[in-house]
């Protein structure tokens, strides 16, 4: 017995060391990216009926419609986060260690006051919003709402300069770190509402300040061990922050941004629209089935992703032969993903039984919606991640464009003709669409024929 696992070890071992330094590289992170990202998996799964249990439904909806509402700011980013994962990653292909520093300290700095201009801004104009109305809810709880929103948003901004430190390690392919800190920040918040739930009664302000708050303390005292330690190489300091390398971040980041903008729309407005047009609860209907197979696009991204940087990398050095290769095998990896989406789609009248039990009812034609439409937006993203590693990523700003204007009106159109699965047939739609021009630009770069705009 103990031969047997000491062979099946050295085998293990020998395939993860085997091959280029990037690639070995790459299957470390994604072996010790699934440990984490495994767990964190499943505490997410528990804090959703923890969740609902500790308030309502209807709460919980409302809950998940301010979150979306809130991560439209995130275009204050202006691309500038991943404008600085290709060029960190770029700079530390070529050896310029000093100038990765400069990258981060002036990222650092610009986020930094970008968001201190938003919160004066905000603070100015939240008294004035009337957040029952945005939200579809009773006029009583507006108060309360507009406290929320003052929490949420105070820690979105705070989180949204502190994980600059998740794209410093994922440029430098070592994701499977930054996914720990989702892991400990998930971990803590699943024990805090456990306890909610035994010491008060349901309250949306303390899950707010809760789940606002903790991934926002793991993200800063990250910062202060990785930039003290391992990577005290690149901490960002005022001695490295030149403006004038903005316009390189600017550059890739611009286009970026502007992607950034599509992609919050076709990611966040759903929510937003379910609200008006079915009330909070739906919201809560659609939410959960979407958290159910999205485990699927959790598990295909800790393969992916410390991809982006090394297609980076290799794209740098000419390396096609590698990247012909990892694609291939990603294509594999999404057939294998298919069959579990499968799997796990007439598994899932029992799973929502057991999980989130009789609080809300998944209708079955909802999960068939939510299954092609993992496996579609799966399939686009195999090219998305190279297109971005070598920031051929023009055709995808015109296409999320495109979509993105195209997607508020056609989801509206569809929920009022077939409810939620409307708005989901409406996602994977559109993601086809973008999946095929994607496959077919993917293969003119490798094959030596993209011209125009489909090598930009």
């Amino acid at each position: 017995m103990k031969n047997t696992a000491a062979m099946a070890l050295k085998t293990v071992t020998a395939f993860i060391n085997k091959g280029q330094e990037r690639s070995v590289k790459a299957k470390k992170n994604i072996i010790a990216s699934f440990l984490i990202k495994g767990l964190g998996i499943a505490i997410s799964l528990v804090l959703v009926p923890l969740t609902i249990s500790y308030i309502d439904p209807a709460r919980y909806g409302i809950w998940l419609t301010l979150s979306s509402m809130v991560v439209w700011f995130s275009f204050f980013d202006i691309g500038f986060g991943n404008g600085l994962r290709n060029k960190f990653a770029e700079a530390l292909a070529k050896g310029e260690h000093d100038l990765a520093r400069v990258y981060v300290s002036t990222t650092y700095a610009i986020l930094s006051i970008i968001i201190g201009v938003v919160l004066v801004i905000f603070f100015c104009v939240n008294p004035f919003l009337n957040w029952a109305t945005m939200l579809n809810t009773p006029k009583e709880m507006a108060g309360e709402l507009s406290i929320l929103a003052i929490i949420v948003f105070v820690f979105f901004c705070l989180k949204f300069v502190f994980q600059l430190l998740t794209t410093v390690l994922t440029a430098n392919q070592e994701p499977a770190k930054a996914s720990a800190f989702d892991f400990f920040g998930s971990l803590l918040s699943l024990i805090i509402i456990f306890t909610l739930t035994k010491t008060t009664e349901g309250n949306l302000i303390y899950l707010g300040i809760v789940l606002s708050c903790v991934p926002v303390l793991v993200l800063l005292a990250s910062s202060i061990w990785f930039y003290t330690h391992d990577y005290k190489r690149y901490a960002p300091s005022i001695k490295f922050v030149k403006f004038t390398y903005a316009r390189n971040l600017m550059s890739l980041g611009l286009i970026f941004f502007i992607i950034q903008i599509g992609a919050i729309v076709l990611f966040n407005t759903n929510n937003i629209i379910i609200t008006q047009l079915f009330g909070p609860q739906q919201v809560t209907v659609y939410d959960v089935s979407y958290k159910l197979f999205s485990v699927v696009i959790m598990i295909f991204s800790i393969i992916a992703g410390p991809l982006w940087s090394a297609y980076t990398d290799a794209y740098v050095r000419n390396d096609f032969a590698w990247i012909k290769g990892t694609i291939s095998k990603m294509e594999k990896i999404w057939g294998v993903m298919i069959v579990f989406t499968v799997g796990l789609l007439l598994a899932s009248p029992l799973i929502f039984k057991y999980w989130i039990g009789k609080k809300v009812t998944f209708p079955f034609t909802l999960s068939i919606a939510m299954c092609l439409y993992v496996i579609v937006y799966i399939w686009q993203n195999i090219h998305v991640f190279l297109l971005n590693g070598i920031g051929k990523i023009r055709l995808q700003l015109y296409l999320v464009i495109i979509t993105s204007l195209i997607n508020i009106p056609l989801a509206i159109f569809m929920a009022k003709k077939f409810g939620l699965v409307g708005i989901t047939i409406t996602s994977t739609f559109l993601f086809l669409v973008m999946g095929i021009i994607f496959s077919i630009q993917t293969r003119k770069i490798l094959n030596g024929t993209a011209t125009h705009v489909w090598n930009k």
